[in-house]
């Protein structure tokens, strides 16, 4: 890099809005290869972008600090467009009603099989308890992942990489797996893949229908929250954490 270019991008980086321009510039790069593939769950939108701007932070050797100066506005975004979901979920009331008491089980149920799974396959690959406890939220959204890891002995960071693996692994592959399991609903596919993949589940769910997306919106609520409460108090009462 030439001296004068340097400078310039010296200058550059050290503005928040480098890298909030980056952030989105990378998403619609991603969206658009996602977009040409005709909308292939294989070719996640966000695992592109991930990919783009791990690329691009190495190669500039920019601290990930120094990028989150930018990207928190995106990330400050996230609570309004979470709290947004009720508003196609109210119009799902109905259902909601009649099926409350089952949609409740199904999330303790999913959430559990999720952590257990997690967690017995860790330990049963000789991994670290540190890792296996950083693994056993890897199935809700990202900020109670984090919080409820650094409770129970995780890796928050650590736990930040799973719960991205898994949501964009689940949004990739629900299809094939509904499908191979015959489940037609809408409002089932889309709990299911609430409960297993969160926010990226949720924002793929909404890609098929909007009944979809409701459920699954409403599924990462659910499981969120009773992962919270839940999962510190039954390691502790089990010894393990």
């Amino acid at each position: 890099m030439t001296p004068g270019i340097s400078k310039i991008w010296v200058y550059l980086s050290a503005s928040p809005l480098l890298w909030l321009t980056a952030t989105l510039l990378a998403y619609q790069i991603a969206y658009s290869i996602y977009a040409r593939s005709k909308f292939n769950p294989l070719v996640n939108p966000v695992a592109i972008a991930v990919a783009l701007l791990v690329t691009v932070l190495v190669l500039t050797k920019t601290r990930y600090e120094t990028y989150f100066e930018g990207a928190q506005f995106v990330h400050f975004l996230l609570g309004p467009a979470t709290v947004g979901l009720a508003i196609p979920l109210y119009q799902q009331l109905d259902k909601l009603r009649r099926n409350w008491f089952a949609l409740i089980v199904s999330a303790l149920a999913g959430g559990a099989a999720a952590i257990a799974t997690a967690m017995g396959v860790a330990w049963a690959l000789g991994a670290s308890p540190a890792t296996v406890m950083s693994l056993a939220p890897k199935s809700v959204t990202m900020p109670i992942a984090m919080g409820v890891s650094e409770k129970i002995g995780g890796l928050p960071s650590l736990t930040a990489v799973l719960v991205m693996i898994t949501g964009i692994l689940g949004a990739a592959n629900a299809r094939w797996i509904f499908n191979l399991m015959r489940i037609p609903e809408h409002s089932v596919r889309g709990f299911a893949l609430g409960v297993t993949s969160h926010g990226i589940g949720t924002a793929r769910g909404f890609q098929v229908s909007e009944e979809m997306g409701a459920f699954s919106g409403l599924a990462m609520g659910l499981s969120g929250v009773l992962t919270a409460v839940l999962l510190p108090f039954v390691l502790k009462l089990l010894g393990l954490a």
